[in-house]
């Protein structure tokens, strides 16, 4: 024959094979197998000599050759064995599933030493054993992501092989360190995922220890092998602000300054961390014939050359704060250079230091202070004209240029500012300083910092303890300025404010199950007569601690289930109540003893109490008692727990009665009863007693008696509760020598 083969490829391939079949004669029929197959399986860590299945030839009729089985192919490495005589398949090996799954094997029989034989093949599974823990491929991997990656964002995924199959390879992934980090893993995919934006966190970078478990039974881990992946996630920061101009953009500078002379210093923050927020300084327009040179670090401006007022007084800078980002970003400002004039001529004031004060909250014009100079020049040089020196106090006065008066042009502030140091000059640069002192008045209420404050305590905070410091400020001096303390409302008396400091303390335990929440005022007053005064609100949250015990509402119950109903049967719902929240009020419940043959189970979340077998009213396991009801009973001990930290709990008895069911027949104490007696015997004596014992309680085990045959003649009276049997006629030996009685019981 040529056998051809050919696979299903868009190109079609094939190849030929030549088959030779020889045509026995019958006396050399082979012996054949009884099956064309056979399928085995073994575990693969069967010890050597393990048996696996045995093989069956039967030898053609009239034949007296014996069979003999070989393996003729399809074990190389020899790892198996077959009996010749009986054909039994043993290991010769260790077995690997592994390595190789499924082994096919090609076994002969022979008669004899007939040269005919005939074949089967043998499949012989090797199951396999959990045996291969999960390991990673890397023991550590780093990986980045931008702190304003949004929750649920993957941002690794772990990998992890086991050699093993079916559920002895499946893979769980879990985090052995997930306290306090902002990440999960998908236990199936072993995708690390964002569970919380990482914006606030001043945690830069985090390492998450990775374990990966199997699924077999008992189920291996990596940590078996000390083999954990170390994932170090670092938080980048984003590029996300441009810096910002916090110095002045207005400078002044006297002509006569040396080159090297600090002007100015350009200050810029960006609030973005790192390279991110690293600024540099650069001029970009306005620095005519480069009067100025500007330090890119540190943002001095300081002079290049000398400087001449009269041929430029003013430069408009183009300032560029540039940070170190990518892309980089960027503000501008123009900051203005005055070039402040020098004279040649000195003329000299009288007085170099003027020194006086003047009260607050006046009218503008209020005279302040008259100063003078003199100048040994003459002319028009000689003639003296008074002005204020470019400052920051400058706007708020007013010289009269010829006569050297000083007035306010605005009212004054001493909470803004206490003293002013001011410079004049007549119109040749002689200076003269007036410092001038503010009076103050109480014209500011104290303030505090927020008009609101929430805060939580834990209600077992001890008493005494301090829970918030408040502040106020108040702008005036002396005890106009003096903050006192104070609490407003009613805080049921939990809490009291130290006047002094502001420090507000508990004064008595507090209790979340009878009050959660506190909110009062507290207020802030100075100390002057008038007593101007500011509030805040306070609102004091109590955090529940796990402090109350689930009690149940009965300490004993009692319930009844009929025997024979099928498992899961509802019998009794207990209920117990946490007065305390959350994670510490929710409550679980379990049989604490009393269930040695896990006849009842409960659910944990409803505290509903079913059976979990079929249950025997006459075989009920029971404490030990006399009362036979009792007797049918199952003293079980509840136990209610809640999920604090430690868990609280407290018990209940259930009583469970197995209620009878009449599924148990009388049995006699004797399934025969021989009694001997003398002919003689008188009526109404009292032959025999019979008894018969029922397993069921109460009517179901009483028992009547009744003879059914064998009492034709009535000789015999039975009683049909006692079982006792009398004679009714007289006997006669002679006449009859045996009575076969046959007695129901019922």
């Amino acid at each position: 024959l040529t056998v051809s083969a050919r696979d299903g490829g868009g190109l079609l391939s094939a190849t030929n094979a030549a088959v030779t079949v020889n045509i026995l004669q019958t006396a050399l029929a082979p012996a054949i197998f009884e099956r064309s197959r056979y399928a085995f399986s073994v575990p693969e860590d069967a010890p050597e000599d393990s048996p696996v299945g045995t093989v069956k030839a039967r030898e053609p009729p009239n034949s007296l050759d014996v069979v003999s089985y070989r393996i003729s192919s399809g074990d190389p490495h020899g790892r198996f064995s077959i009996d010749p005589q009986f054909g039994v398949i043993r290991t010769q090996k260790q077995l690997d599933h592994e390595t190789q799954s499924v082994v096919m094997l090609t076994v002969q029989s022979q008669l004899g030493n007939s040269p005919v034989y005939s074949s089967t093949q043998v499949n012989i599974s090797v199951i396999d054993i959990n045996d291969n823990p999960p390991v990673f491929l890397t023991r550590s991997d780093k990986v980045t992501i931008s702190h304003t990656r949004p929750p649920g964002t993957a941002v690794y995924i772990a990998h992890a092989e086991d050699k093993d199959s079916g559920l002895n390879g499946a893979i769980k992934y879990s985090i052995a360190n997930k306290q306090s980090n902002p990440f999960s893993i998908d236990p199936s995919l072993g995708v690390v995922n964002l569970t919380r934006t990482v914006f606030a966190d001043k945690q830069q970078e985090y390492t998450l220890h990775i374990a990966a478990e199997d699924c077999g039974s008992p189920p291996l881990t990596s940590l078996l092998m000390l083999d954990s992946l170390a994932v170090k996630i670092v938080i980048l920061d984003t590029n996300d602000n441009s810096p910002s101009f916090t110095s002045s953009p207005l400078s002044y500078v006297m002509e006569d300054v040396e080159v090297g002379f600090l002007v100015h210093r350009i200050i810029a923050k960006d609030p973005d961390e790192g390279r991110n927020g690293q600024v540099t300084y650069h001029i970009v327009s306005g620095n005519e014939n480069k009067a100025f040179v500007l330090d890119k670090i540190t943002g001095l401006l300081t002079t290049a050359q000398l400087l001449d007022r009269e041929t430029h007084e003013c430069y408009n800078l183009t300032v560029t704060a540039l940070d170190d980002g990518s892309p980089a970003l960027s503000a501008t400002q123009v900051l203005t250079i005055i070039v402040v004039d020098v004279n040649d001529e000195t003329p000299i004031f009288l007085k170099q230091l003027y020194e006086t004060v003047v009260h607050e909250n006046q009218d503008p014009g209020q005279f302040v202070v008259k100063v003078e100079a003199v100048d040994r020049d003459a002319g028009l040089n000689s003639l003296l004209q008074y002005e204020i020196l470019p400052g920051t106090d400058h706007g708020k006065f007013k010289m009269n240029t010829n006569s050297g008066e000083l007035v306010t042009t605005a009212s004054l502030d001493r909470e803004t500012q206490e003293v002013f140091h001011i410079k004049g000059r007549p119109s040749r640069s002689s200076t003269a300083q007036l410092h001038l002192t503010v009076l103050d008045e109480n014209d500011h209420n104290p303030l505090f910092a927020k008009t609101q404050y929430q805060i939580s305590v834990r209600e077992d905070l001890e008493e005494g303890s301090a829970i918030l410091h408040l502040s106020a400020s108040d702008e005036d001096d002396g005890l106009n300025g003096e903050v006192t303390y104070s609490l407003m409302d009613d805080t049921f008396g939990a809490f009291a404010i130290d006047s002094v400091t502001g420090s507000i303390v508990t004064t008595k335990a507090l209790d979340r199950e009878t009050k959660s929440q506190y909110t009062f005022r507290a207020v802030a007053s100075d100390c002057s007569t008038h007593l101007p005064r500011s509030t805040t609100v306070i609102t004091v949250l109590i955090q529940d601690v796990n402090d109350n015990v689930p009690r149940f509402e009965q300490s004993y119950y009692r319930a009844s289930v009929w025997e024979g109903q099928r498992a899961k049967t509802d019998i009794i719902q207990v209920f117990a109540t946490d007065l305390d929240s959350g994670l510490n009020g929710e409550t679980e419940y379990s049989i604490l003893s009393g269930n040695e043959n896990a006849a009842f189970l409960i659910d944990s979340a409803r505290g509903i109490l079913a059976t979990n077998m079929v249950l025997d009213h006459e075989n009920a396991s029971s404490y030990s008692v006399l009362d036979k009801e009792m007797a049918s009973s199952h003293r079980l001990v509840l136990l209610a727990s809640d999920h604090g930290t430690p868990s609280l709990n407290s018990t209940a008895i259930v009583l469970i009665t197995v209620l009878d069911v009449n599924d148990n027949p009388p049995v006699f104490s004797s399934p025969e009863y021989h009694i001997h007696v003398k002919e003689s015997i008188s009526v109404g004596s009292h032959i025999t007693e019979v008894s018969a014992n029922d397993c069921d309680a109460g009517t179901n085990a009483e028992v009547t008696y009744t003879i059914i045959s064998g009492n034709d003649r009535g000789h015999f009276r039975l009683d049909g509760k006692t079982g006792s049997v009398d004679l009714m006629k007289p006997l006669d030996y002679e006449d009859t020598i045996k009575f076969t009685l046959v007695i129901q019981a019922t």
